[in-house]
């Protein structure tokens, strides 16, 4: 849409390969949910379900690879370590092969997503088995072959009957035949030196039950069938030695031991087939946790867990378990952010698109570079779900509200946890929707901002009172005439709200009534903006307000951006207009984000917006929308998707949060909050050593300062004007040449003049 951009940080090579380092970029990934695992000679390869790490067995060393690595997985549903090859492959549910090479260079295989001519919801690939240099996928499909030589995909086979696509769950080779597990065609089996397998015809029906996994131990057979029994193979047909207690998610073999996962067992074998333990998910009494597969190593288990990542245990006593999976949040689909001076705070579930809430039960995490991530846990939230908004009291970070989307309101202050609800609250607290049966109680908190005077502001849908705010004193007050003034107040929804200079409340709503401004402080003045002459927005389901450091507000719908030149305007008039940003492209009048589902608006400490639109990113235009600075998507950039759930901006560092539904990043911005004066500028890095390639960063800048650098005999070599608390330089010569090693003086000056200072930063080439 828009192709005016100033500057683009990366550019991938998507099929050929992706860059390793990018250190204006941090991941927060979550670990817990373990889709599968893998491993070499000295290392265990896990795979989450959008990145991957490895345990050293020796040094006992975890590394991680996620999409700031260059690991753009879709949802990965398994991976394979090749030892003889030293690549890894990991795949995922829409058909992606990634390929990490031994120089940690990630190649991208799309020809599984690309040429293979099935539905897009049949490419999920579910297995790997390596044999002499290929490797045979198993897929939703049938099979296809990948060759670890050439690093190019061969045949696909489509084995089911009359050649039709067959879901294989797993194949495994013995004397020379390979066999594969299909959903409703039993097990098939074809001979490999047989140069036509693509033809259906050679592939021979071995059994026709129904199984759900297959492998190979001392030449034999083992299969595992839907009935939740383990068969073995005895050169006629299979005869059952195991009867378990539900039914198989994995089977392996490794070290002459066959493993099998179910969601709560783990059945270990010898070679003989003789069972030698079975380890209980309650044997591990800290958490509820399920299997999804194990391996054995260094005479280890290794269990993935969907809840806590890898337990491991001595395979000579496996009662004692211990954790290993990286540090991260507990949900890779985060729906809210909120950053304090000390704290990242971050909730999961809220509502759906059309706001149905998530009913998502899941507790709060936290991150702090002091300690990493922590968590309250859902046990101690009063059973609130749907958590989706966190607000935190401007005048004491330490008390943080969160809102539940279907129960009510909690108060987190010095540990201590308050609720609100329809009971406790009464009479202008949180209320119970009007529409349903009364036996189903959904209370629909949302919002929320503080007010000038410290109350708490949140919005209530599916209610007459759909505005409440909580005041300092403890007690409840809701405008009475709201129902009055908006049309289906019932039936309505409401996105997070905004609060401006005048206290004038911004709230964006869904079914009909646009963005509904209030202010309880003149006589409960309402004025609505909508489509047509009563707004001039281009739709009334409005998704995200933001007010900017000028207090224009901006206004992000279903269907593209508005914003209103001031706040004041809501004091002075009866009627508000809303206005479309207008930019050239190609020298044509084009207005910004035309029809864009627009899901976030963030304002940084410059007076740029960060503006997420639905499948497609990330933007960050200048103060007036004419110009586009950076545009990060999945394809361009670390963003593990192009859905941004939230945006939120550290206003001291100026680091950027994206919290999407795939994973958690953030971008090392420069838009600080300005200071008040001068006395704490400083530059980073300091010194420049040789090789770095990024930007020498000022901060603690006042609003407007001016910042002119030059060389130890004062000449001149950059000058600026800051927009927020830091500026960045290149290190060059007003961006001709790069500025020789030696010392070069930063003199900063306040807009008035009065206030200066001069600080030095050394360069060394």
């Amino acid at each position: 849409m828009i192709k005016r951009i100033v500057h683009i940080l990366f550019l991938v090579l998507f099929i050929n390969g992706f860059a390793q380092t990018n250190p204006q970029w941090q991941g927060y990934f979550s670990y817990n949910k373990i889709t599968d695992i893998s491993q070499g000679q000295d290392k265990i390869y896990a795979s989450s379900e959008i990145a991957i790490f490895s345990k050293n067995l020796s040094t006992n060393d975890l590394s991680t690879t996620t999409s700031i690595d260059g690991l753009k997985a879709e949802t990965i549903t398994a991976i394979y370590h090749s030892e003889s090859f030293n690549k890894t492959l990991v795949g995922n549910k829409n058909g992606l092969l990634l390929v990490m090479n031994s120089d940690g260079k990630i190649v991208f295989k799309n020809g599984i997503v690309v040429e293979v001519p099935v539905s897009p919801f049949l490419k999920k690939i579910n297995h790997f088995l390596e044999h002499n240099g290929k490797v045979y996928i198993s897929c939703d499909y049938g099979i296809s072959v990948f060759d670890l030589t050439s690093m190019e995909f061969g045949d696909t086979y489509y084995i089911g009957n009359n050649g039709q696509q067959v879901k294989v769950y797993q194949t495994t080779i013995l004397n020379g035949e390979i066999f594969a597990v299909t959903d409703i065609h039993g097990i098939k089996k074809a001979s490999l030196s047989n140069s036509n397998l693509v033809d259906y015809n050679q592939w021979q029906l071995f059994d026709g039950g129904y199984w759900n996994g297959i492998t190979t131990i001392q030449n034999k057979l083992v299969g595992m069938n839907t009935n939740a029994r383990l068969y073995k193979h005895n050169g006629t047909f299979f005869e059952e030695f195991f009867i378990m207690n539900q039914s198989g998610l994995d089977i392996r073999t490794n070290d002459d031991f066959l493993i099998v996962t179910n969601q709560n067992y783990i059945y270990i074998f010898n070679a003989a087939l003789q069972q030698t333990a079975t380890i209980n998910s309650n044997q591990y009494t800290l958490a509820t946790v399920s299997f999804s597969c194990a391996t054995i190593a260094n005479n280890q288990i290794f269990i993935g867990t969907n809840e806590k990542g890898l337990l491991v245990s001595p395979l000579s006593a496996p009662t004692t378990f211990q954790v290993i999976k990286p540090d991260g949040p507990d949900r890779n689909n985060i729906f809210r952010l909120k950053q304090t001076s000390t704290t990242l705070w971050a909730t999961y579930g809220g509502y759906s698109l059309t706001y149905d809430p998530t009913l998502l039960e899941e507790g709060i995490s936290k991150y702090s570079r002091q300690t990493g991530w922590s968590k309250i846990p859902f046990s101690e939230l009063f059973g609130a779900t749907s958590l989706s908004d966190i607000i935190t009291n401007p005048k004491n970070e330490k008390e943080v509200y969160v809102c539940s989307f279907h129960n009510g309101l909690l108060k987190i202050k010095d540990d201590v946890i308050t609720f609100y609800n329809q009971n406790s609250a009464p009479p202008n607290g949180p209320e119970n929707q009007q529409l349903v049966t009364p036996l189903y109680v959904s209370v629909r908190i949302n919002g929320g901002a503080f007010d000038s005077k410290g109350s708490l502001w949140m919005s209530n849908s599916l209610v007459f009172k759909g505005l409440k705010a909580l005041k300092s004193d403890g007690t409840w007050i809701a405008p009475s005439d709201w129902q009055n003034q908006l049309a289906s107040v019932t039936e309505e929804r409401y996105s997070k709200l905004a609060i401006d200079k005048n206290d004038t409340k911004w709230v964006p709503s869904y079914r009909g009534n646009g963005l509904i401004a209030f202010n309880e402080n003149y006589a409960n003045k309402f004025i609505r903006i909508r489509t047509g002459t009563d707004g001039n927005l281009p739709i009334n389901d409005v998704r995200a307000v933001a007010i900017d450091n000028k207090n224009q507000v901006w206004i992000g719908t279903a269907r593209g951006l508005r914003y209103i030149p001031s706040v004041d305007s809501f004091i002075s008039e009866t009627e508000i207009e809303s206005k479309p940003i207008i930019i050239l492209e190609d020298d044509l009048a084009q207005e910004l984000f035309y029809e864009q589902f627009i899901m976030d608006i963030a304002v940084d400490g410059a007076n740029r917006k960060w503006i997420s639109i639905a499948e497609s990113g990330v933007y960050l235009v200048s103060p007036n929308g004419q110009e586009t600075i950076y545009k990060f998507t999945k394809e361009n950039s670390p963003l593990p998707s192009n859905n941004v759930n939230d945006i939120e901006i550290d206003s001291f560092t100026g680091e950027v949060f994206f919290a999407t539904d795939k994973g958690l990043v953030s971008f090392k911005g420069t838009a600080t909050r300005p200071s008040d004066d001068l006395s704490n500028v400083y530059a980073y890095p300091n010194p420049v050593r040789p090789g770095f390639s990024g930007t020498v960063k000022i901060s603690g800048l006042t609003n407007k300062a001016v910042v002119k650098i030059t060389d130890i005999e004062g000449n001149l070599v950059y000058e600026t004007t800051s927009e927020g608390g830091t500026i960045e330089w290149d290190t060059t010569a007003f961006g001709k040449h790069k500025v020789a090693s030696g010392v070069y003086m930063i003199l900063v000056s306040a807009e008035d003049g009065i206030d200066t200072i001069v600080k030095k930063v050394m360069i060394i080439r």
